[in-house]
C-alpha cells in the first residue's frame, strides 16, 4: 500500500469531483442567501411574487387598498418574510366536505 498517488488515482480522481459537487452546492446557497436583520427576513417585491406566483402589480394593487404590509425604503419595497405568512396563514380556508 505504498503505491504514489497522483492525480489521476482513483482516490484522488473522486476526491476532486466531490469537491467540486460541494463547491457547487455552496455556490448555489450563498446565490440565495438573505441574511437575517433583528430576526428577520427581508424579501423584494420580485422575490415575493416569484414566492406568491403573482405578477409585481397585483402586489401593488395588494399594497394600495392596505392588504399587503410593506416597507418602503426610496423607490425600494421590501417586505417582512413573516408579514407575509401571517397574510397567508390569515387567508387560508379549510376545505369543506360534502357527504360520504
Amino acid at each position: 500500500m505504498n503505491e504514489l498517488m497522483t492525480r489521476e488515482s482513483g482516490p484522488v480522481v473522486r476526491l476532486l469531483e466531490k469537491l467540486e459537487r460541494t463547491l457547487a452546492e455552496v455556490g448555489r446557497l450563498t446565490e440565495n442567501y438573505r441574511p437575517v436583520l433583528g430576526g428577520e427576513r427581508y424579501l423584494t417585491d420580485r422575490e415575493v411574487a416569484q414566492l406568491l406566483k403573482t405578477s409585481r402589480r397585483t402586489l401593488q394593487e395588494h399594497r394600495d387598498v392596505g392588504r399587503m404590509a410593506y416597507i418602503q425604503l426610496g423607490g425600494k419595497i421590501l417586505y417582512r418574510e413573516s408579514d407575509i405568512e401571517r397574510m397567508l396563514r390569515e387567508g387560508y380556508r379549510e376545505a369543506f366536505h360534502h357527504g360520504d
